[in-house]
């Protein structure tokens, strides 16, 4: 078989990222040899996964593409072929179609199978297909993501991710468990599970909360040593999965929760189907059952209807909350979605920009003080590579990517250290997203 090069550019979240590596494992049984995220790309066809969530994340999908196109145009670097897949083309795609037609082949979220078509013969097509859980790792060796779901059912005002993937719909749990043997037979110790709406899983495949089973018997997997949930919703929130993560020692106590909002009048303005006393009730519930727990939240200024007022109460609930990572963001007027149809965008951007900074100051203070908490204490880290004469890892309560990174001097390091591995190890310094330790 020919071996052909082909550069793959995976754009937006870990969900995507999943698509993009399944991708690019149906590609190389093709016979294609995949290069991920080129820094120059060289190959003759390249394949761009979009984003479409909010307007930043829109903004770089366009720019790429328009970039990529304008290559191909000038014939630069030997690009022949164009195509484009995921969350902007699902939602834009006759809007792009005729706006940009050096691209060849437009396909939406879910249609990489289309791209298969185009690039492969029936016989290889056909073989591809029996690959269902494979998937060619763009992460680290030593974790990977897991995805258990697709689509949302929640309708948030504010959302488009539900007209970009629809409904709700699980996977079923033995595919699942499947997907998790195999990533830990190539080396995978750490399963970051991921969905838009965790919540809900198990509702439309099992008519009940399956999550916790689900969690349940990922720990029961020998050689997972860590799994990690991204996304829950607070909404629903199946109380059963607390003692899940409060029973088994490899269920990392981390939970990635995204509350919006804590004033009952904008919740109920965002479409949360929560109210002030519920939430902060659940955050309560969560804390007690779970001993430790690290919250990560989301949270949004600037969404239609939010008022001054609202928005000190926003700032002193945090500071009440202080909870253990947080990001926030500004409102994004998306077409098509609740907000956008019966809400009028009148916050101006600069009122928007001064909330956002306001808020992430008062985290950070928060951040600083309770890393300032675990100096001196013994952590189990995981190393996740080396940088500028630093070991660089991990704790349970530290999500790649997104949170913060325990750094190691390379120099006073006596031990093999081995990327992937696991060490206990003693804080020694705080900053506010950076923790300094020595190995024990």
């Amino acid at each position: 078989m020919e071996l052909k090069d082909i550069d793959i550019i995976s754009l937006g979240c870990s969900k995507n990222l999943v698509d993009t590596e399944r991708l690019m494992r149906m590609l190389k049984e093709l016979g294609y040899v995949c290069h991920f995220d080129p820094e120059q790309p060289q190959a003759p066809i390249l394949v761009i996964n979009t984003c479409g969530f909010i307007g930043d994340a829109k903004e770089e999908s366009i720019h790429t593409i328009l970039a990529n196109a304008q290559r191909k145009k000038a014939k630069k670097n030997r690009l022949e072929e164009l195509y484009v897949m995921g969350c902007l083309s699902q939602r834009y795609m006759q809007e792009l179609t005729d706006e940009i037609p050096e691209v060849d082949g437009w396909y939406g979220k879910f249609d990489y199978m289309g791209i298969i078509d185009r690039l492969g013969s029936t016989k290889e097509h056909s073989e591809s297909r029996e690959i269902l859980i494979e998937r060619t790792l763009t992460t680290p060796s030593h974790y990977a993501y897991l995805k258990i779901s697709e689509g949302c059912n929640r309708m948030c005002s504010y959302c488009a991710i539900p007209l970009i993937t629809g409904r709700h719909t699980s996977r079923p749990m033995e595919e699942l468990i499947r997907e998790a043997e195999w990533l830990r037979d190539q080396g995978v110790k750490e399963l970051n599970v991921i969905a838009q709406d965790l919540s809900s899983y198990g509702l439309d495949l099992y008519k009940e909360h399956k999550l916790p089973e689900l969690v349940e018997r990922l720990a029961g997997i020998e050689g997972i040593r860590w799994i990690r949930l991204h996304y829950a919703y607070p909404t629903d929130f199946p109380d059963a999965l607390l003692d899940v993560m409060a029973k088994h020692k490899n269920v990392c106590k981390y939970l990635d929760i995204a509350l919006q909002h804590c004033t009952s009048h904008m919740l109920s303005m965002m479409r949360r189907h929560i109210n002030r006393e519920e939430q902060d009730a659940l955050i309560h519930k969560i804390r007690e059952r779970v001993p430790g727990i690290c919250l990560r939240t989301t949270l949004m200024v600037g969404h239609p209807g939010e008022t001054e007022e609202d928005f000190e109460e926003l700032k002193d609930w945090v500071k009440a909350m202080r909870f253990d990572r947080m990001g926030a963001f500004a409102y994004s007027d998306e077409e098509g979605t609740y907000a956008n149809r019966h809400y009028k965008d009148d916050i101006p951007e600069e009122v928007k920009q001064r909330r956002l900074s306001e808020l992430m100051a008062i985290q950070q203070d928060i951040s600083a003080e309770l890393m300032a908490q675990k100096v001196g204490q013994k952590l189990l880290v995981v190393i996740d590579r080396e940088e500028d004469g630093l070991w660089v890892g991990r704790t349970e309560f530290d999500s790649p990517e997104v949170d913060c990174e325990v750094l190691i001097d390379v120099q006073r390091t006596k031990d093999n250290i081995q990327i992937g591995e696991f060490y206990h190890v003693i804080i020694t310094k705080a900053e506010e997203f950076d923790l300094y330790g020595r190995i024990c």
